[in-house]
């Protein structure tokens, strides 16, 4: 399977997507906005996961994702957000139109030089990029373990350490927020399914991938027996400034 592949698999598992991922914690909108901004778009929004933390930071909220499927399950979760057919490199939106601008767990999928020019075209000068990655943190045994069982090649793109902006974005600010997200056993299987690269395995290897993650569901102490799974999260949080344009 190609990158192009992967990156448009998620609307075949819309509805896993909506149920199965976390959110993220509230205190990533408001370090991204610390003051209430006119305007805030999130782009790659998928279901609508981080769209949904940004209605307390700006007046407006809009949402641009490429997958038709994943915008009807956003516009129907949340129908006061106007949600746009685009993408990273390509926003239906006006040129310096908005004040903040949001990927979530959608950045590496964008070409980054592209990505920087079109984000700088419409965000106001001044105006802030927030690059946003939930992972899992694997320092609790168990999360490592499942790392280990569910990590494919395909699957390791995210570059949520040191992401690359192209220009004019240059040095940001990072910050790390430490949580825990808890979900129904059923709801996190859902989590592992809407992975880009379980989308697109053959379906007798996901059964056997999703047996294996039960497995250790049931072997573990953390989770066997439980309803409930805990899974503890690091959400790292890049802010960019869009700079003034040239005098």
């Amino acid at each position: 399977m190609t990158f192009e592949q992967h990156a448009h698999s998620f609307g075949a598992a819309a509805d896993a997507y909506e149920r199965g991922r976390p959110s993220y914690p509230a205190d990533v909108a408001a370090w991204l906005a610390p003051d209430p901004v006119e305007r805030a778009v999130d782009v790659g929004a998928g279901t609508g996961k981080f769209t949904r933390t940004l209605l307390a930071r700006a007046d407006e909220v809009i949402a641009v994702e490429p997958d038709a499927a994943m915008r009807a399950q956003l516009a129907t979760a949340i129908p006061e957000v106007r949600a746009l057919d685009g993408s990273g490199e390509a926003m239906p939106l006006p040129d310096a139109s908005a004040d903040l601008v949001t990927f979530a767990q959608s950045w590496h999928w964008v070409d980054p030089d592209a990505g920087a020019r079109e984000v700088a075209r419409v965000l106001r000068p001044g105006g802030v990029l927030g690059l946003v990655w939930n992972i899992r943190d694997e320092s609790v045994a168990w999360t490592a373990q499942l790392g280990e069982l569910i990590k494919r090649p395909e699957s390791r793109v995210m570059a949520y350490e040191r992401p690359l902006a192209g220009e004019p974005f240059a040095d940001d600010e990072y910050r790390t927020f430490d949580w825990v997200h808890e979900q129904s056993r059923s709801a996190f299987l859902d989590m592992i399914a809407s992975r880009s690269y379980v989308i697109v395995m053959e379906p007798s290897d996901r059964l056997v991938l999703l047996r294996d993650v039960e497995d250790l569901l049931d072997s573990t102490s953390e989770t066997a027996g439980s309803g409930t799974v805990r899974v503890p999260y690091v959400t790292h949080v890049h802010r960019f400034v869009r700079p003034p344009a040239p005098a």
